[in-house]
């Protein structure tokens, strides 16, 4: 039980509790905290509400400008900041010695060959693959629900998730953001489209709540004013290019988020998804991480070579593509789990 509490008192704070203090008070605000904590501002503070309920005392003066603590949050939080703080250390420490289950998350889905390039790197561990929402991902890394997450990062790179959660990122690959037509569609065999072609076109779009959804908004963004109107929205890249190929519509999607059986055109100052490898500071080796990222790198690369416009465009753009710049010049490279 934390120190401070009145007596009598049967309230266990967990780590949970720990975190969501230390949330609010590194933020500053509960609007922040609650972005960074991926949670409905209501909800959070509702939570805070319960907790001080709790501790018999109000631990943030609330105000327009954000929170100061109270005289009872003087004493508290810094007690629940290191209880965290401690927390998350275990955490770290026992996934660190957990090697021999790497459990690694995924978006969209994950295909058998990249779990076996994984395994294949890294003969000694079993590996289990989930496919997962981003902020669920992010969250269940931190917690050593995972050990560690393939992770479309967000449109403006400033992920709060990312930069309050005790985790570290490596870029995979920094993928454009394309047009996927039917096939023998007057666009299929173009060059770069702008804002004239895109304005042209019947749209299939992404969910809102969808990870992509952000990055559609601002691809349209940099094309053309205003987001053109859907005739569908998708919860998944399957999904859309199903509508593409059966409706005769158009959407934007990365390259590798694509099918064979649509035609993939690329699109003037394309925007632009960093693909992240994600995983909590100090649970892995640097050992364990640099294989990692090289070869999820590498099967990246192999992955690209089924998409011959997509490959060729790689290989003619290596200044788009510094993280594997060294597999475009050698296209036979064998990767591990690609055969």
């Amino acid at each position: 039980m934390c120190p401070g509490l009145g007596a009598g008192s049967a309230m266990r704070v967990e780590l949970r509790h720990a975190r969501l203090v230390a949330a609010i008070a590194s933020a500053g605000s509960i609007s922040s905290a609650a972005t960074q904590l991926n949670l409905p501002q209501p909800a959070l503070s509702s939570q805070l509400r319960r907790l001080e309920r709790e501790f018999g005392g109000e631990l943030f003066v609330r105000s327009h400008s954000g929170v100061v603590p109270t005289p009872l949050g003087e004493r508290l939080i810094p007690m629940l900041v290191d209880l965290a703080r401690r927390g998350d250390a275990v955490i770290a420490e026992v996934a660190a010695q957990s090697t021999n289950t790497l459990r690694v998350g995924n978006v969209e889905w994950t295909p058998p060959t990249l779990k076996d390039a994984i395994a294949t790197c890294l003969p000694s561990v079993e590996v289990q693959t989930e496919t997962v929402d981003p902020a669920d991902a992010m969250s269940a890394v931190a917690e050593g629900l995972l050990t560690l997450a393939l992770v479309p990062s967000p449109p403006d790179r400033q992920s709060a998730d990312i930069r309050k959660l005790p985790l570290s990122t490596a870029v995979v690959v920094r993928e454009p953001v394309w047009l996927a037509v039917p096939p023998g569609h007057p666009l299929a065999a173009n060059g770069p489209v702008g804002a004239a072609e895109v304005r042209s076109l019947d749209w299939v779009r992404y969910a809102r709540g969808h990870w992509f959804h952000d990055h559609e908004d601002a691809a349209f963004a940099d094309l053309v004013e205003g987001q053109p109107a859907p005739a569908h929205r998708v919860r998944g890249h399957h999904e859309a290019m199903s509508w593409v190929r059966e409706a005769g519509v158009a959407a934007l999607t990365v390259p590798t988020g694509a099918t064979k059986d649509v035609s993939l055109v690329p699109v003037a100052d394309a925007h632009i998804c960093e693909l992240l490898l994600v995983w909590r500071t100090g649970s892995l080796s640097r050992a364990t991480v640099a294989t990692l990222v090289e070869n999820v790198r590498r099967y990246y690369c192999a992955y690209a070579r089924t998409i011959p416009r997509f490959w060729s465009w790689m290989v003619a753009h290596p200044e788009n593509f510094r993280e594997v710049e060294r597999y475009l010049t050698n296209p036979h490279e064998d990767v591990p789990g690609s055969d």
